[in-house]
């Protein structure tokens, strides 16, 4: 690992600020709304909503921001919830996630706004996402997230 982050270092500049967003629903508890990636590293894996924070940018600004141009849903109750430190020596890449947990406003349904970035959304039980089949198919952020005993505030009514 030594060497991987020597080479890491010499390569990029400094690590990137990522934000991932944890959404609940009422009409889907004990749930996350997750994706799978396309067409960037990480490509085939599932994720959460999110992306890059802007320069400027509050955590939650960039959480509201990107699940609205992601899954086009209004969200509320945005809060800090985890972070992780993810170095991805094959794609040459060091990203500090930011974990934000929203409410995802009653009746609306997810949109696959970017078909470039992501072949759709669904709604899948916290549990599923920590079984050990499930971890092979998680983006690191999120497979750092589900290994680090974080436990969401997912909605049970």
């Amino acid at each position: 690992m030594q060497s991987e982050v020597a080479t890491l270092r010499e390569s990029a500049t400094v690590p990137r600020v990522g934000v991932g967003v944890l959404l609940y629903s009422s009409a889907h508890p004990s749930c996350v709304l997750i994706g799978v990636r396309k067409a960037s590293h990480g490509a085939g894996k599932v994720q959460l909503p999110g992306g890059h924070l802007e320069f400027g940018e509050s955590w939650e600004e960039c959480a509201v921001r990107e699940v609205k141009e992601e899954t086009d849903l209004d969200i509320g109750d945005v809060t800090f919830a985890h972070s992780t430190n993810d170095i991805m020596p094959d794609d040459d890449k060091h990203y500090i996630t930011i974990f934000m947990q929203a409410t995802v406003r009653d009746g609306q349904v997810p949109v696959r706004m970017e078909p470039d970035k992501c072949e759709g959304w669904e709604w899948q039980p916290w549990e599923h996402l920590k079984s050990p089949a499930f971890q092979a198919r998680l983006f690191m952020p999120l497979r750092h997230l589900t290994l680090s005993g974080f436990t969401p505030h997912t909605v049970e009514h």
